[in-house]
């Protein structure tokens, strides 16, 4: 079992801290299993200063030019208070297993 593996399975939830690109693989990697049903638990950007703004924006634009679904990024929680990340884990229902739009090209 890898560590990743390990983490996911005793972890209650994500809280992604300001960082580099690692911080931002990681959190990727636990929303990507969350919508793939790998795991049922939320997670979140601890917003400190505003410095996740720039990923919630993109969040906005995958959904409005439909590359993502409303549902998948509502699953992520932008605060900066991490008593309201708490409050939002507590209520937290994933929705259901992302599954892929096929779609005629040409």
């Amino acid at each position: 079992m890898s560590v990743k593996t390990k983490w996911a399975q005793i972890a209650d939830g994500f809280i992604a801290m300001p960082g580099g690109p690692g911080t931002l693989e990681e959190i990727f990697e636990q929303w990507t299993w969350a919508q793939l049903e790998i795991h049922d638990k939320p997670c979140a950007f601890l917003n400190v200063n505003g410095y996740f703004d720039p990923l919630k924006t993109m969040n906005e634009t995958m959904v409005r030019h439909g590359f993502m679904k409303q549902p998948y990024a509502d699953m992520l929680t932008f605060s900066d208070s991490i008593e309201d990340i708490l409050r939002v884990f507590a209520a937290y229902t994933p929705p259901h297993k992302w599954t892929p739009a096929f779609r005629q090209v040409g």
